[in-house]
């Protein structure tokens, strides 16, 4: 099985931590991809042009992270993605809150990265608003982050952690203590301390 990715990328990442916790690392190769050449064959596997993308034992072709991470669990008859029921649904709430904040906070990335004459203030607030919002409703329902790991909880995990890649001086946890306090148990963890970007590790 391959793995094609970027080494920033939170998707990639919270694929990486569900790969650890369900002991298939030593099954994939990982293959770094730079979705940013012109011309690029990697669009040839994944058309989106984004990583990441998985190609399977039989050859082919699965994207984009929550896909493949279900891929992984049915895969390894994981634990990780509940069974059908209310607790399902919370679940993969949580992953799409997460997945999304990652999507404002790339977007955010990329807008502060151009020029001043093209950058636009009002979309980088329209992006810190998307993530302030869905911090302060992990911060107001705490118990949406309870009980055993599953998905949901790797990827707000791995979200906060991008957030403190990227955007550390937002000081997230100002004013959300139990999102602060359930990070550091959660971040911690052997799959998070493996993943983490190089140079945050200690």
């Amino acid at each position: 099985m391959k793995l094609f990715y970027s080494p920033a990328s939170p998707f990639v990442r919270k694929i990486s931590v569900l790969a650890i916790e369900l002991d298939l690392v030593a099954r994939i190769e990982r293959i770094p991809v730079d979705v940013w050449e012109p011309e690029t064959p990697y669009v040839g596997i994944n058309p989106l042009g984004k990583v990441p993308a998985f190609v399977t034992d039989d050859g082919s072709v699965i994207y984009d992270s929550p896909v493949i991470c279900e891929y992984l669990n049915s895969l390894a008859a994981g634990h990780l993605f509940p069974a059908p029921g209310a607790g399902r649904w919370t679940v993969l709430c949580n992953q799409a809150l997460a997945d999304g904040v990652c999507d404002a906070a790339v977007l955010r990335l990329h807008e502060s990265r151009r020029d001043d004459s093209k950058r636009s203030d009002e979309w980088i607030a329209r992006q810190r608003g998307v993530i302030a919002r869905s911090l302060d409703l992990l911060e107001h329902n705490e118990t949406r982050l309870e009980g055993d790991i599953d998905i949901g909880k790797i990827s707000v995990g791995v979200m906060l952690g991008y957030l403190d890649f990227r955007f550390g001086g937002d000081q997230w946890r100002n004013g959300r203590p139990a999102l602060s306090r359930w990070y550091e148990t959660f971040s911690a963890r052997e799959s998070m301390t493996a993943t983490l970007p190089p140079h945050l590790r200690r």
